[in-house]
């Protein structure tokens, strides 16, 4: 890897609640592109979280996750956000399970953001098997399933955070970056874009959290961006409720291309 960029990992989102539920989690890295190239697509790798809580097979928990996680697939089709829980009737407290999926505010079409759904769901199922909990986090969709309820919970945990290469930039680059990065933080909305010449940026929250929640957790990893990331040429700020990407343009995807600018 490259010495002038680096990437951290921290673990799993709300420790709140894997501390209470004696949870272990182990986190796997599958970083994207280094250089964030246009070849990104929806379903290229941020983050993969798996419990190594296991639950037994054939269980009713099993039935539960099946059915979370098949209901969170159908309603992509048609929205853009979901949350629920399941639970069989006559299971017992850590037998419900806890689902939550978003697709990135800019991915207009609903097959779009149903085939990334679909392919989390598909990869957690392979890569989490037989885990009480895990989570994916997508280009393009974030997916989660538990055992204890996160819904609701702000969470600013950082969950992965990553930085370009100093690319040497001057006062320009940092007004401009920091000018979209206020615009951002104070546009009222689950999801945010900015651009301004060469500089993009963009964050969301999940929206199980309250818009002033909201603005607290992407206020929050947009300090940590500028903080941690300096004059690098992009950097990712994941925390566990939000997130906040700024990126020089000849860095950025295909799917970034809506970005509008900043006046």
């Amino acid at each position: 890897m490259d010495p002038s960029m680096h990437a951290k990992l921290l673990p799993f989102p709300n420790f709140s609640s894997i501390i209470s539920s004696g949870l272990t989690l182990m986190i796997f890295l599958l970083l994207l592109s280094t250089n964030h190239s246009n070849s990104s697509a929806p379903e290229s790798f941020v983050y993969l979280g798996c419990s190594q809580l296991k639950y037994n097979p054939n269980s009713p928990y099993q039935s539960s996750v099946d059915s979370v996680l098949a209901s969170l697939v159908n309603s992509a089709s048609f929205t853009s956000y979901n949350s629920l829980n399941n639970s069989i009737p006559g299971s017992a407290t850590n037998e419900v399970v806890y689902g939550l999926f978003q697709c990135r505010g800019d991915l207009i079409s609903p097959g779009d953001c149903h085939d990334c759904v679909a392919d989390a769901v598909s990869r957690l199922g392979t890569l989490c098997v037989g885990a009480s909990g895990g989570a994916l986090q997508y280009d393009g969709c974030y997916v989660r399933y538990d055992n204890v309820s996160f819904l609701g919970v702000e969470d600013k945990t950082v969950v992965y955070s990553k930085c370009g290469p100093s690319t040497g930039y001057g006062s320009d680059f940092l007004t401009r970056r920091d000018g979209i990065l206020d615009y951002i933080a104070g546009s009222g909305n689950y999801f945010g874009v900015g651009g301004s010449g060469n500089v993009l940026g963009y964050a969301q929250c999940t929206q199980d959290l309250s818009i002033s929640e909201c603005q607290d957790c992407v206020s929050e990893a947009i300090q940590r961006l500028k903080s941690q990331c300096r004059l690098g040429a992009w950097g990712d700020i994941f925390l566990g409720n939000c997130y906040v990407r700024c990126l020089e343009r000849g860095y950025t995807s295909d799917n970034s291309k809506r970005l509008r600018p900043v006046n």
